[in-house]
């Protein structure tokens, strides 16, 4: 299938698809990663990876294009959800230069952005070493994907 929407379902009992992601869950307040949750999985998922990538960040470094708050990756194939300030797993490098979940915070006066949490099916467990940048993990997994889909939040500064 390689990287094309499929039936699988990503969701977040901290917002809905297209609302305002809390503040908890932001530079702005406590920056937790929110709980998700996913369903529909592709049969033969052997793994995940989970990422959030903000595209109407006004930034272009080395091909690429946004900002990236949060690749995690060699999630097992039989996991169905992350609790709100996941731990454990792989954590690739974020754009804010650390391994771990860096919730959303536009430029002041940059109104509003969206955020595309994603979630990719994997048919192969990699075993990825940690600190990848999301543009290196899709690299890397796009030959392996059975299935991804995605959910949008919101976000503008207080």
């Amino acid at each position: 299938m390689k990287f094309a929407l499929s039936t699988m379902q990503l969701k977040s009992p901290a917002f809905e698809h297209l609302a305002r992601i809390p503040r908890k869950h932001t530079g702005e307040g406590e920056d937790v990663s929110p709980a998700l949750e996913w369903s529909n999985v592709p049969e033969g998922t052997r793994s995940f990876v989970i990422a959030c990538h903000d595209p109407d960040a006004p930034l272009i470094a080395g091909g690429t294009y946004g900002f990236v708050h949060w690749v995690r990756y060699n999630i097992p194939g039989s996991v169905r959800s992350l609790p709100e300030a996941a731990r454990g797993h792989t954590e690739g490098q974020t754009g804010f230069g650390k391994q771990s979940y860096g919730g959303p915070m536009p430029p002041p006066g940059h109104g509003t952005h969206l955020y595309y949490f994603w979630v990719f099916a994997l048919d192969a467990e990699l075993d990825l070493a940690p600190g990848l940048s999301l543009w290196q993990v899709l690299e890397k997994i796009e030959a392996h994907t059975l299935g991804m889909n995605r959910l949008v939040g919101s976000y503008s500064r207080e």
